[in-house]
């Protein structure tokens, strides 16, 4: 039996499948949706709409930023806090007992054959599509943008950054747009912080980016500026026209 009854929604969605943008969009944390089989996972609604269970507001922005980059956007439907898809499955924060200072009780002791269907059912088939435009793109120098979004506190502590641009291996275009955000005059702008691209905390990145010798950047933007329509809007616009700009200075 799988993870999914026959009426739940898939594991991802695509949007603007047949765009010719040279950017390829994911949303690794779009979505919140919990399996019904595995109930709430021991949580209250108050605690699904945290940052813990998906990244607020991201999936409207990489929704807009698609459609006005004519770019393939490839979208999470399902909770992190089920499968983390920017974890390798085989480290324990891709199935969190703990996120933040949360316990996540539907988590607790999961054994490898219940972390084994999770992954067959959310994490594989999102990355499968993922990987097949990859690999339709790759010889027409794709740029792959990992979209997220970040708690204004954690932890109590206060995040000053409006964006950050986080990379690892290969940095160029991630500098490159940095650079440009900064231009912007009125942000405050991370790079590598309040996280930073590895092997062991991310998968997006190295898997389908650095491993393909794809430019790339992982950007996060702070999540009380894109909670509203009207802040996703302003943020797609923004990037929509900063990514092309930052792809020409690398290229230049």
């Amino acid at each position: 039996m799988g993870l999914l009854a026959e009426d739940e929604p898939p594991p991802f969605r695509t949007e603007n499948g047949g765009g010719d943008s040279r950017f390829l969009l994911t949303a690794d944390h779009a979505g919140r949706l919990i399996p019904q089989c595995l109930g709430t996972l021991g949580l209250d609604e108050r605690d699904l709409m945290r940052h813990i269970a998906w990244d607020i507001g991201i999936a409207g922005v990489t929704t807009a930023l698609a459609a006005k980059l004519g770019s393939v956007a490839v979208f999470q439907n399902y909770s992190r806090l089920v499968i983390d898809c920017n974890r390798q499955p085989s480290v324990a924060s891709a199935f969190p007992e703990v996120s933040e200072a949360t316990q996540i009780p539907g988590n607790l002791n999961l054994s490898a054959a219940e972390k084994a269907l999770r992954r067959e059912a959310l994490f594989d088939p999102y990355h499968r599509e993922i990987a097949a435009h990859v690999a339709a793109r790759r010889g027409d120098g794709v740029i792959y943008v990992a979209m997220h979004s970040f708690t204004p506190v954690y932890l109590g502590v206060r995040r000053a950054m409006d964006v950050a641009v986080l990379y690892h291996r290969a940095p160029r275009f991630s500098k490159a747009l940095a650079a440009l955000l900064r231009l912007e005059g009125d942000l405050v702008v991370a790079e590598n912080e309040p996280y930073r691209v590895t092997d062991e905390t991310d998968y997006g990145v190295p898997v389908h980016a650095e491993a393909n010798g794809l430019d790339y950047a992982e950007i996060e933007i702070r999540q009380d500026l894109i909670e509203t329509g009207a802040g996703q809007e302003a943020w797609a616009a923004r990037l929509a026209r900063l990514l092309p700009i930052a792809l020409a200075r690398m290229e230049g």
